[in-house]
C-alpha cells in the first residue's frame, strides 16, 4: 500500500471568510503537538500493505500534519474552488462542513461564498444524551463557541435557541465530511468513532430524502486500497485539492 502525496502548487489566494474569523470566538485548538519538519513528497515511505485500520490512522494523520501552515492554507483555497464547481453544491440551500483539527484539510474558505448564495452553513455537534451521534447546527457570525469532551470546536447548545436552529440530517443538501483517508474505490477512513456512519446511516435507503455526502481530504491522505467495513457510509463523491472522485457505487 502507497500513499500519494503532494504538496499543491501555489495558486492565486481565495478571500478567507473574513466575518467569521473576526468575529466568531474559538477557543483554542484541541491539539498542540510539536512541529515537524516539513518533508518533501518524494521522502514519504510507502506504507506496507495492511487491513489494520488503527495503525493507517496513525500513520496519515502524521502525513498530513506535516504540511506546514502555506501548504494547508494553498491546500483548503484549491479545495475551495474544486467544491464551487460541484452542481450539489451550487444549488445546495442547506450545507453541513466542519472546522478544521490535527491538520485536516479547511473547507471555511467556502462559507464567503455559499452565504453570498444564500445557503445555510450548518456546523456538526455531539448530540446530548446519544451516544456517537451528531446533531447539525446553524451557524452564523455570533454563534458562541465551545469544546466539547473530545476538545473540538462546537456551537454552544446553552446558548438560547441554538437547539431550535439545528436541522434534521436527512434535510440537509449537502454535507462535507473530514476523511483520514479514502481510496480511488470511494472508501472512507474517518476518525474511528462512528458519529458520521450512525448518524447517516439512513442515507444508504435506497427511498427517501437524503443528503449529497462529500468526503475532503489533502491529496496526500489518499491510498492504493483501504479495508472496507459494512458500515461505512458510501460517499457520492470525494474532494481532495487536487481532484474529484466519483465512486462507481455513488448514488445517482
Amino acid at each position: 500500500m502507497s500513499v500519494r502525496c503532494a504538496l499543491p502548487a501555489d495558486q492565486p489566494r481565495l478571500r478567507r471568510p473574513g466575518a467569521l474569523s473576526q468575529r466568531t470566538p474559538r477557543p483554542r485548538r484541541r491539539f498542540s503537538h510539536p512541529r515537524l519538519p516539513r518533508q518533501a513528497s518524494s521522502d514519504m515511505a510507502p506504507l506496507p500493505a495492511s487491513d489494520d485500520r488503527r495503525q493507517l490512522r496513525r500513520t496519515l494523520r502524521r502525513r498530513r500534519r506535516l504540511l506546514d501552515e502555506r501548504a494547508q492554507r494553498l491546500a483548503s483555497m484549491s479545495l475551495a474552488r474544486q467544491l464551487m464547481q460541484l452542481a450539489p453544491l451550487r444549488r445546495a440551500r442547506h450545507v453541513a462542513l466542519y472546522l478544521p483539527e490535527n491538520g485536516e484539510i479547511d473547507p471555511t474558505p467556502l462559507v464567503d461564498w455559499l452565504h453570498q448564495r444564500g445557503t445555510r452553513v450548518y456546523l456538526p455537534v455531539l448530540r446530548p444524551l446519544v451516544e456517537n451521534r451528531l446533531w447539525f447546527v446553524h451557524w452564523r457570525p455570533d454563534t458562541r463557541m465551545v469544546l466539547n469532551r473530545f476538545r473540538i470546536t462546537e456551537p454552544d447548545l446553552r446558548q438560547s435557541g441554538e437547539r431550535i436552529r439545528r436541522l434534521a440530517p436527512w434535510a440537509l443538501d449537502v454535507v462535507l465530511m473530514p476523511l483520514v483517508g479514502f481510496d480511488e474505490q470511494g472508501h472512507r477512513l474517518g476518525m474511528g468513532g462512528g458519529f458520521y456512519d450512525r448518524t447517516l446511516a439512513f442515507a444508504s435507503r435506497e427511498h427517501g430524502p437524503r443528503p449529497t455526502l462529500i468526503g475532503v481530504a489533502h491529496h496526500c491522505q489518499q491510498v492504493e486500497r483501504l479495508p472496507h467495513q459494512p458500515w461505512d457510509v458510501n460517499l457520492d463523491m470525494i474532494v481532495s485539492d487536487q481532484k474529484v472522485l466519483r465512486p462507481a457505487n455513488a448514488s445517482p
